[in-house]
């Protein structure tokens, strides 16, 4: 059986998971980083049960990804902006999105495409090394424990 959290591993991303890994939350992101503010601009994105919309708000709120701000007073309505933390999902979105084109494609082409602002170029996610400053290629990368996660080794005497 699938657990509910994980709270048992000492791993960066599956902390990140119980921020993000819900279903429909990074959809919600993905639609925030968009310009979308408001629980109906949301909702009609979204096919999502209103209660669940919610719950996934209050979470975003609660991890600091979304503010949420009063726009209207009677009766009160608010709005919920990207934090500098939930702008930052945005690598993270654009390699889904990116990864989702390459393997799993549309029949009629990429339903949507990032684009830089100022000129109107493609943007695309990369992995560039901060020793050497090149384009690294999935296979020549490795996870190895941190100096964080080794244990300190017995007190010299």
């Amino acid at each position: 059986m699938l657990r509910r959290t994980y709270d048992d591993q000492v791993c960066s991303i599956a902390r990140a998971l119980e921020v993000v890994g819900e279903r429909w939350t990074l959809l919600i992101v993905r639609d925030a980083l968009s310009g979308v503010t408001r629980f109906d601009g949301f909702l009609h994105r979204l096919p999502i049960a209103r209660n669940v919309l919610s719950d996934r708000l209050n979470s975003l709120v609660e991890f600091g990804v979304l503010d949420r701000v009063l726009y209207q007073d009677r009766p009160p309505r608010h709005e919920y902006r990207l934090t500098a933390k939930g702008r930052e999902l945005l690598p993270v979105v654009l390699s889904l999105m990116a990864w989702g084109d390459e393997h799993m494609p549309a029949q009629d082409g990429p339903p949507a495409v990032a684009e830089h602002a100022a000129c109107g170029g493609v943007v695309r996610t990369r992995m560039i090394c901060d020793c050497c400053e090149r384009e690294v290629a999935p296979g020549v990368v490795f996870r190895r424990p941190s100096d964080a996660a080794t244990p300190p080794g017995p007190a010299a005497g």
